[in-house]
């Protein structure tokens, strides 16, 4: 598979929590500690966004 490409599966536990698999968290360099937003479509489903790709982008807009 393309190292640019992932497909994985995780499980969500009692309290609602996911573990984002390691091949994932080193490919978008997501660390302990990181910030990650949670995007939500009815019909399309979610997406997860690394906090800092957001604060790159505003700087870029505000700037």
């Amino acid at each position: 598979m393309d190292k640019n490409k992932f497909i994985g599966v995780c499980k969500v536990g009692e309290k609602g929590q996911i573990v984002i698999p390691k091949e994932a968290r080193i490919m978008f360099d997501i660390n302990p500690g990181d910030s990650v937003i949670v995007l939500c479509d009815k019909e399309k489903g979610i997406a997860l966004l690394k906090a800092d790709v957001i604060e790159n982008l505003t700087d870029k807009v505000l700037n």
